[in-house]
């Protein structure tokens, strides 16, 4: 049902990629407004106070929370591809994975249209500091100061603009090293583009990219005591067992407590425990690492929010703030991210846009990864991109959604490692249905009744009409989006500036 498909999309983006000199206009509004996009690595939605939950009341998010109340808050914010370097891929490209050819940890091909790019096409200053992981050397940024991959928490090296290698490897350039923790001086970088290295007569699109809160969760040692004596209360399906569901839970190592690399199992700490017990005091100490780093990063976004103000930039700078993806936080037992289901699909996204946005106005319009970067050019006067599949959601900043807006997503994640079973689906504003093609299981869930995902209903026979109706959604979007589900993502395309690895 699902292997064949017509691919004349994909087709028509290769021919206009293909095209001499393609028509891309570039009309400015005034004024023109600086961008910063902060984007931490990991920080899930159930993590930002903004969004209530469990969480909100022992570890607060004042600062990021700002944003939101100064601006808008999107509450159906979804990852197309939930692992990391996919997904800054499809940021910067405005691309699905099939498209921008990073299916797992592969180099981007700097070759293609990238919003750095666009934006200096279109008259920015553009830059980057932080967590990058893109692998390629940057293209399309005036400077840049990147972490090589995921970069250490504590003393952190960079790889400074001009030091890059000539291989294209961002791992092969030569290495600086900066003492303290990484999102103080991820932010200290931050302040000072934004005070030393802009010029002052241009605009900016500047990308600040936090590490944390990434494993393994080395918090900086000021943070030592934060919720020391606090118990972090539990998602209510932490225990759960898995029945009813696909063989994919039972057979992933994403579960709190795995043997996997070690992040969660805290074998030292709980070796005199076994069983729930254990397995609730592993939450404990997992869920304490990952706050205290939301806790730094938090407090360093407070720092930069505050130049804004204090200089005067933050009247004429939009601010986004996002994580690279969703994660769970002991939903379903589990940690990291990759499965479609709600905690590692959904993004934490706020914006302020001083005079265009409603200070305190949330948004439940379905927006998606690939989605910034055509929202962004459009921000800045400039025309889309033919390349681009996103879709700008400035109407819904402006608080107004087009009729035809989207009421559907597609999802994909191709295997990598913790032995999380591949698979892609259509998400509506009622219903997910999955489909994990490697081991040919189906699962369906009823997001309203359902929120927490508990009860797979693929097999329920009163929900025959549904599922037809969602299968022939799903073949719609992968035919409208030129993706092929034979292809498992096991030929990434890495272009000129990535050769391949020795």
């Amino acid at each position: 049902m699902f292997r064949r498909r017509s691919f004349l999309p994909a087709i028509c983006g290769v021919l206009m990629l293909s095209l001499p000199n393609p028509v891309w206009s570039n009309q400015k509004r005034e004024p023109t407004p600086n961008f910063l996009f902060i984007m931490s690595d990991d920080h899930t939605s159930q993590a930002v106070s903004a969004y209530g939950g469990r969480l909100a009341r022992v570890c607060p998010t004042p600062n990021i929370d700002r944003i939101a109340r100064e601006g808008m808050l999107f509450r159906n914010c979804f990852v197309t591809n939930s692992i990391c370097t996919p997904s800054r891929s499809a940021i910067m490209t405005g691309k699905y994975s099939h498209m921008n050819g990073v299916y797992k940890f592969t180099a981007m091909d700097q070759s293609q249209p990238t919003l750095p790019k666009l934006m200096r096409k279109a008259g920015y200053h553009t830059a980057l500091v932080g967590k990058y992981h893109l692998h390629s050397n940057p293209v399309g940024l005036d400077y840049w100061s990147v972490l090589p991959g995921q970069g250490r928490y504590h003393d952190p090296e960079f790889i400074e603009m001009g030091d890059q290698s000539p291989t294209g490897w961002v791992r092969d350039g030569k290495r600086t090293a900066y003492r303290g923790h990484s999102s103080d001086v991820i932010a200290g970088k931050a302040l000072d583009y934004l005070k030393n290295r802009r010029p002052k007569d241009k605009p900016f699109m500047f990308f600040c990219h936090f590490k944390a809160p990434h494993d393994t969760w080395e918090y900086a040692r000021r943070y030592g005591d934060f919720l020391e004596d606090v118990e972090i209360p539990e998602p209510p399906n932490l225990l759960d067992d898995y029945q009813g569901r696909s063989d994919a839970l039972k057979k992933t190592l994403q579960y709190i407590g795995s043997d996997w690399g070690n992040h969660t199992n805290f074998r030292r700490e709980t070796k005199h425990l076994e069983g729930q017990t254990r397995r609730k005091m592993q939450y404990q100490l997992y869920m304490k690492k990952y706050l205290r780093c939301v806790k730094g990063v938090d407090d360093n976004v407070g720092r930069i929010l505050d130049y804004l103000d204090e200089s005067g930039l933050a009247e004429n700078t939009i601010v986004m703030y996002t994580g690279d993806q969703g994660f769970f936080l002991g939903e379903h037992g589990l940690y990291d991210k990759r499965f479609m289901y709600e905690e590692a699909l959904r993004m934490p996204f706020l914006v302020r846009w001083p005079g265009r946005i409603t200070p305190g106005s949330t948004s439940e319009g379905m927006i998606l990864n690939v989605d910034f970067a055509p929202t962004i050019l459009d921000a800045a006067g400039a025309g889309p991109h033919p390349a681009i599949q996103g879709r700008s959601f400035v109407p819904l900043l402006e608080g107004k959604t087009p009729a035809d807006w989207r009421k559907s997503m597609y999802y994909r994640y191709y295997y990598s490692h913790f032995k999380t079973e591949p698979h892609f689906g259509v998400r509506t504003h009622e219903h997910k249905l999955v489909y994990f093609d490697r081991i040919d299981q189906w699962e369906l869930y009823d997001l309203k009744r359902d929120p927490l995902e508990m009860n797979n209903i693929y097999d329920d026979p009163g929900h025959k009409d549904v599922v037809k109706k969602l299968q022939r959604e799903l073949g719609r979007l992968q035919n409208e989006l030129g993706d092929d589900p034979g292809d498992v993502g096991n030929n990434p395309r890495l272009g000129d500036l990535a050769p391949k690895a020795p």
